[in-house]
């Protein structure tokens, strides 16, 4: 098939490239590649890409491009007739959200109403698209099914999310447009987002920096491995045209107390984390938890990264990438 994968440049779309090119896929990058965060370990995923490409013989293609450009995006989708659309391209961070809501409301709803359009208009067979665990907000009930209302967000950035749920409900029913959202649950590993926690506390505590350790250490995360996330998203892209459920969780359904992770990160370091117990951060939310038994019953979707080799795993990349000895 020939799929566009928006949001090619970072960290879960990179990924994606690579794991579709692996199956034979011919594969369109597009990625605005803005500096939300360095733009140059965006580069390199890029040009990571282009050399599995080249190894494996694949068709690969990248243009810089935002998807909030609905006549430039047009050109593309009327070029390339896509099979398939990954749109993995938004603007992420719930705490940045409270710095500069703009961005969101331009990427993640602008952006991807112009996806929706052109998938309709171009006859696209399946669009899959970023949602987030974030549109759970402080659910009470672990773990978290995609049966839970998801009503109360705590940030503008989850509220996006939430509400390209709904306009890719209105798509799917009024339109035929096959979409299915994947609720990402803290993916991290290789290539990850440097603002993203463990990339920071890997950093930080590599250089001996102190890390702020949020509602002092009272939080847990459901971790997730990026190379089982990926398998997992291209799963459902290769998956049948309409899904059985309009959402998924993906996650790796076994929640981590913050400060186990921490001592992960120390143990693959071989480095003592300084640490400053501080306040809940604003936006922020005391647990996530995925149900994953909707994802594994339609796609076969099973997580087996343990947290310390996706740690382990994590580290390798991260001294040599930033040739640490």
């Amino acid at each position: 098939m020939k799929i566009l994968v928006t949001g090619a440049a970072g960290f879960i779309g990179s990924h994606t490239c690579v794991e579709l090119l692996k199956k034979g896929h011919t594969v369109v990058g597009l990625d605005n590649m803005n500096d939300y965060y360095d733009v140059n370990l965006k580069k390199a995923r890029v040009s990571h890409i282009r050399k599995v490409a080249k190894e494996l013989k694949g068709k690969f293609s990248f243009t810089v491009k935002d998807i909030e450009d609905g006549a430039g995006l047009e050109k593309i989708f009327r070029k390339e007739k896509f099979d398939k659309v990954c749109n993995l391209a938004a603007q992420a961070g719930v705490r940045y959200s409270f710095e500069n809501p703009a961005s969101y409301i331009k990427s993640n709803l602008i952006g991807f109403f112009n996806i929706l359009e052109l998938c309709v208009k171009y006859k696209v067979k399946h669009l899959v698209y970023a949602s987030s665990s974030s549109v759970y907000g402080n659910n009470a009930k672990v773990p978290f099914s995609e049966d839970d209302r998801t009503d109360d967000p705590q940030s503008l950035y989850a509220a996006t999310k939430k509400s390209n749920e709904l306009m890719a409900h209105v798509y799917s029913k009024q339109y035929n447009l096959p979409a299915t959202g994947l609720r990402f649950f803290t993916v991290y590993g290789p290539w990850g987002r440097p603002d993203m926690a463990p990339f920071k506390f890997m950093r930080m505590i590599i250089e001996g920096e102190t890390i702020e350790v949020y509602n002092h250490g009272n939080l847990s995360r459901d971790f997730s491995y990026i190379d089982d996330i990926v398998k997992g998203v291209v799963k459902v892209l290769e998956g049948p045209n309409r899904s059985k459920r309009e959402v998924y969780n993906i996650g790796n359904s076994s929640p981590v107390a913050l400060m186990d992770f921490i001592g992960c990160i120390e143990k693959s370091t071989g480095k003592k984390a300084k640490k400053r117990m501080v306040a809940m951060q604003r936006g922020d939310v005391y647990t996530t938890f995925a149900s994953v038994s909707h994802l594994k019953e339609d796609y076969g979707f099973a997580p087996n990264t343990p947290l310390q080799k996706g740690i382990d795993e994590f580290y390798n990349w991260y001294k040599a990438f930033y040739k640490i000895d």
